[in-house]
C-alpha cells in the first residue's frame, strides 16, 4: 500500500495518455474556487521534482501548510484529501457548495491558529440572515437553519483534523450557538384520504407508482430506479439495488448509499396484478420510464405533478417522502414488528426506524398497557377510543379534472409551503427553446408576474423580428 502523501506535497496522479501530473493549490477566486497549477512528466520521480520546484517557487510561506497558514488552505486540503474520496458525488457537490461558496469566501483568510468561537459564530449568524448567493428572489436572503447546521459540521470536522495533525490545540467550533434543528413535519395520509388520493390518480397518472410507493415504503429515489427486471411476478419479489440521484439537475443511476439498502420486498397479490397490467402498456426497460426519452421519470416531475393530485383528491399537502411515512405508520399499526419493518424501509438498524416512528410506537405501547390494566389489574383508565377508519365507499368520490391552462399562457405551480413559480417559454428561430421564471408567495401574485412576464417576452420576440426584418431589406 502506497504511503499517504505529507501535507503541502500537493496531488501526483498517473493519467490515461500514461503521463504523470502534479497539481498543487495555489490562490482562490473571489467566488472561492481554487486556483490550481500543474506539471506533466514521464515518469513519478520527474515528476514529483518539478512538483517540489513548483510548490517552492509558487507557494509564499504562508500558503504552505502550518498552524498559521489561512483556514480556507486548510479546509481545502482537508477536503480534497480526507473527504473527498471517500463520499458519493451528489454529496460532494453539497460539500464543495457549502466550502466554496460561503465558508472559504467568508472565513478563508483568517490564519488557521487566529480562528476563534466568535469569527465561526458570526459567521453562522450572518449566513442564517444573508449567506444566499443565488435564487435570492425565490428563498430570500438566508440560508435554512438545516444548511448552516451542515456548515458548522464540515468547520468542526475541519479544525478536528487540524488538531490531529498538530496544528491547533483546541476547536474554536466546539462552543458556537446553532439554530434548532427543526425537520420537517411528518405528515401520513388516511385511509379515506389514501382512497380517494388513489382514485384521483387513476385520472392523472402516476397511479402504479403511487400504489407502489405505498405498498412498499421505498424512496422515491430507489423507486424511480426500478426496471422490469428488479421484479419476479411469479414469486412477488422487489430487488432493490440502485437509486436514482440528482447532481446539478442531472439524474444519475448510483449504488444505494448504504448495504442495508440494498433488499428485497415482496408484493401482494393484487399490486403484482396492478403492474404486470400497467407493464404491457410501457415500452421501456425502466418501469417508471420519462416520456420523452428511454429514461426514468425525473424526481422534480413527481413532486410537481403530486401536489395538483393531492389537490384535487382534497387531501392533506403531503411531501413524496409522506407516502413513505403513511406506509410505515400503517405497517406498524397493523402489527408488523419493528425489525421486519426496518429491512423494508433499507434502514441501517432496527433503532433508526425505533427513532423516526417513535410517536406510532409510544401511542401503540400506550394503549397496550391500558387495555392489559383493563383485563388482568383494576386499572379504571378508560379504553382508548379506537375509531375503526371508515372506508370510504369509492362511488361516492369522482376523479376531477383540473383547471388546465390555455396554451400560450404559460405554467403555474407551487413549489414551497409559501412559494409558488411561474414559467413561460417559446421556440426561436432555430428551434431553442427559451424560457424564463417569476416567483412569489401567493398564486395571485404570481399569476399577476407570469403575465406581465408574458408580454415582456412577446414584445422582445416582435422587436426582434421586426430587426430582422430590417436588416434583410437594406442587405
Amino acid at each position: 500500500m502506497a504511503g499517504r502523501r505529507k501535507n503541502g506535497a500537493g496531488t501526483i496522479r498517473k493519467r490515461k495518455d500514461g503521463r504523470w501530473e502534479g497539481r498543487v493549490v495555489v490562490s482562490y477566486k473571489e467566488n472561492g474556487d481554487p486556483v490550481t497549477k500543474n506539471v506533466l512528466a514521464k515518469t513519478r520521480t520527474e515528476c514529483q521534482n518539478k512538483l517540489n520546484e513548483l510548490i517552492e517557487k509558487t507557494l509564499p510561506p504562508s500558503k504552505k501548510l502550518a498552524p498559521d497558514m489561512p483556514f480556507g488552505v486548510w479546509i481545502d486540503f482537508w477536503y480534497q484529501n480526507y473527504v473527498k474520496p471517500g463520499v458519493r458525488e451528489s454529496t460532494r457537490d453539497a460539500y464543495e457548495n457549502n466550502i466554496y461558496n460561503h465558508i472559504i469566501p467568508e472565513l478563508g483568510k483568517i490564519p488557521l491558529n487566529q480562528l476563534s468561537e466568535s469569527d465561526l459564530q458570526q459567521f453562522y449568524s450572518k449566513m442564517l440572515k444573508s449567506g444566499r448567493v443565488i435564487r435570492v428572489e425565490q428563498y430570500g436572503e438566508g440560508l435554512s437553519a438545516s444548511i448552516v447546521r451542515k456548515m458548522h459540521v464540515l468547520c468542526g470536522a475541519a479544525l478536528e483534523k487540524a488538531i490531529e495533525s498538530g496544528f491547533l490545540r483546541k476547536n474554536p467550533n466546539v462552543g458556537c450557538k446553532l439554530p434548532p434543528k427543526r425537520g420537517p413535519m411528518m405528515q401520513i395520509l388516511s385511509i379515506e384520504e389514501m382512497q380517494r388520493f388513489l382514485i384521483q390518480a387513476k385520472y392523472d397518472g402516476l397511479y402504479e407508482l403511487y400504489l407502489l410507493e405505498l405498498s412498499t415504503g421505498l424512496r422515491l429515489g430507489e423507486l424511480l430506479a426500478l426496471q422490469w427486471k428488479d421484479i419476479n411476478f411469479k414469486t412477488g419479489a422487489l430487488h432493490v439495488s440502485k437509486q436514482l440521484t440528482t447532481v446539478h439537475g442531472k439524474a444519475t443511476i448510483s449504488e444505494p448509499k448504504t448495504p442495508a439498502s440494498i433488499r428485497t420486498v415482496y408484493l401482494s397479490k393484487p399490486v403484482l396484478e396492478v403492474l404486470r397490467a400497467y407493464g404491457k402498456s410501457v415500452d421501456s426497460d425502466w418501469m417508471f420510464p420519462s416520456q420523452r426519452r428511454n429514461l426514468p421519470l425525473h424526481p422534480s416531475a413527481i413532486r410537481k405533478r403530486l401536489k395538483g393530485t393531492l389537490e384535487r383528491a382534497e387531501c392533506k399537502n403531503v411531501r413524496f417522502h409522506d407516502l413513505r411515512h403513511t406506509f410505515a405508520t400503517m405497517a406498524l399499526e397493523n402489527g408488523m414488528d419493528v425489525k421486519t419493518l426496518s429491512e423494508m424501509l433499507g434502514h441501517v438498524s432496527a433503532a433508526t426506524t425505533l427513532d423516526v416512528y417513535s410517536h406510532v410506537t409510544d401511542t401503540m405501547e400506550k394503549q397496550a398497557a391500558i387495555k392489559i390494566d383493563r383485563k388482568f389489574g383494576k386499572g379504571d383508565a378508560p379504553l382508548p377510543q379506537e375509531e375503526k377508519p371508515k372506508l370510504m365507499d369509492q362511488r361516492n368520490f369522482q376523479a376531477v379534472e383540473g383547471n388546465r391552462r390555455r396554451p400560450g399562457t404559460g405554467c403555474l405551480h407551487q413549489i414551497g409551503d409559501h412559494l409558488w413559480e411561474g414559467r413561460y417559454s417559446y421556440r426561436d428561430e432555430n428551434g431553442k427553446r427559451v424560457g424564463k421564471n417569476v416567483y412569489a408567495k401567493t398564486k395571485e401574485e404570481c399569476e399577476l408576474k407570469l403575465q406581465e412576464l408574458i408580454a415582456e417576452m412577446r414584445d422582445q420576440v416582435r422587436l426582434e423580428k421586426k430587426q430582422k426584418e430590417h436588416i434583410t431589406l437594406t442587405m
